[in-house]
């Protein structure tokens, strides 16, 4: 492929039921992704958004696939840099897949343009956000408290 990867796997102890419930449910969301709003009716076509606290927007999109509790796809644009978002339209996947008894997580977040600085900002945010996730739905706490 040519363009700009960022793909993380992680390994959760949970069910895919419950780890879909983590992705799609506002209010939980908002628990590991820093206090950040998601807002859609998670529909294919459908408008996404991610609001900070403070209402500003962060990041649009639209969801392409959402086939419960294996798969959903983003069109992803930021929208809070101006050189990000100058940058256009990415594509974020998300797979999930039971493994024996625990879940195989795997974010492939890519653009068709080389050297992309927006996934070179989503390959040091991903970790983060993920991290609490997969701490959230195993112990039920977060392991960071901002993205910094």
């Amino acid at each position: 492929m040519t363009g700009s990867s960022f793909v993380y796997v992680t390994f959760i102890r949970t069910t895919p039921d419950k780890l879909w419930s983590a992705l799609t449910t506002p209010e939980f969301i908002k628990k590991y992704w820093f206090n950040i709003q998601h807002e859609t009716d998670w529909k294919v076509g459908s408008p996404w958004k991610m609001v900070y606290p403070d209402g500003r927007i962060t990041d649009t999109g639209e969801i392409a696939e959402f086939d419960p509790p294996r798969r959903m796809a983003f069109k992803w644009r930021n929208e809070f840099m101006p050189e990000l978002k100058a940058e256009g339209w990415s594509r974020c996947v998300m797979d999930i897949e039971p493994v024996e008894d625990v879940v195989k997580l795997t974010v492939t977040h890519t653009m068709e343009l080389e050297d992309a600085k927006f996934i070179g900002a989503v390959s040091g945010g991903w970790p983060k956000i993920l991290s609490n996730l997969k701490s959230l739905l195993e112990t039920g706490e977060i392991v960071l408290k901002e993205i910094r």
